[in-house]
């Protein structure tokens, strides 16, 4: 009976199980790629055309013929590496991206300085309330950026801070934030306020990581806290740590809404006070778009660059470590 209600089945409609192993091993091979489907599908719609219709703008420009007027005055041409050049030799996108590498020479190294102590100090064995603290340390994380830069830009106001308000019954100087050297200070304290909370659960997943027997051998041996925290733990989170100073780089780079928000606060603020502020000034302001997407392209460019030479330099110094 079973034989022949096997025979019934033609070659078309054979169980899987009968099929031939080629087949088989087809349908296998290509099942991933119907699961990958969509995801390449979006990505090709919102980041791989996007990019290259940026790519494109920057390399046209808008030429004017006569007074501007009437239809064909205005005509899209060939421009070639022109806005590129003239993005290069700006004054104010040269000078913004002197302001972010400063700013970016304050937050990065707090940040995460203040990730790593947290999390050592939360992956202490004599710490209390560690779920309560975590969650407090990672809230500000959850604030959206425009938010947390107002919330402080009132802050530093002194008209309505009640910090200013203190300082003024104590009779103590009441320093300008919003002015100067204290505008770096101001921006890289929301900075550091709402990134060290993702900083530090990252690193602190890498230190739950480690193994129970790493601790027992080396307080077998004598280590102390502070011993097993520089020579076992900190050098087997160095990975969560190059993760951590990647997308801190990436940020930085691309750091508009803080300042965007703050400007309306103060002078010290031009439109232009960042290479992403330039951009959307030569977009939004001037209309120039062409000019704007040779910016954005060269901000991504530059992004690229430092974050996989960074990466690269860490893997190749990782693998020298290794060697040895």
């Amino acid at each position: 009976m079973t034989s022949a209600h096997r025979t019934s089945y033609g070659a078309e409609g054979a169980p899987y199980a009968l099929r031939s192993p080629a087949s088989a091993l087809r349908r296998a091979r290509s099942a991933p790629l119907f699961f990958l489907l969509p995801a390449a599908v979006l990505f090709a719609l919102f980041f791989a055309l996007p990019i290259g219709y940026a790519v494109w703008l920057s390399l046209h420009k808008i030429e004017v013929k006569g007074l501007g007027l009437g239809a064909g005055a205005r005509s899209e041409v060939w421009a070639g590496l022109e806005n590129y050049a003239g993005a290069l030799t700006d004054s104010e996108f040269l000078g913004g991206a002197l302001r972010v590498l400063g700013y970016g020479a304050i937050v990065i190294p707090v940040m995460l300085g203040l990730a790593l102590l947290l999390a050592l100090m939360l992956d202490s064995e004599k710490v209390r309330l560690a779920s309560f603290t975590r969650l407090a340390i990672f809230l500000p994380y959850a604030v959206p950026g425009v938010v947390a830069a107002l919330l402080w830009g009132f802050l530093y106001l002194p008209d309505v801070s009640p910090f200013f308000f203190v300082l003024d019954k104590l009779g103590l100087p009441q320093p300008d934030l919003l002015d100067g050297g204290g505008l770096y200070a101001a921006l890289s304290n929301i900075a550091v306020w709402g990134g060290t909370g993702f900083n530090m659960i990252v690193i602190y997943t890498s230190l739950r990581a480690i193994p129970a027997e790493v601790h027992e051998a080396a307080k077998l041996d004598g280590a102390t806290p502070l011993q097993i925290a520089l020579r076992i733990k900190i050098p087997m989170v160095a990975p969560s740590l190059v993760l951590t100073f990647f997308f801190s780089i990436i940020a930085t780079l691309q750091v508009f809404s803080e300042p965007t928000t703050l400007k309306p606060l103060t002078n010290s603020v031009s439109t232009t006070w960042s290479p992403l502020m330039k951009v959307y000034q030569d977009a939004f302001g001037k209309g120039d778009i062409h000019t704007a997407a040779a910016g954005a392209v060269i901000i991504a460019v530059a992004t690229l660059v430092l974050s996989f030479g960074f990466l690269r330099a860490a893997g190749s110094r990782s693998r020298q470590g290794e060697a040895r």
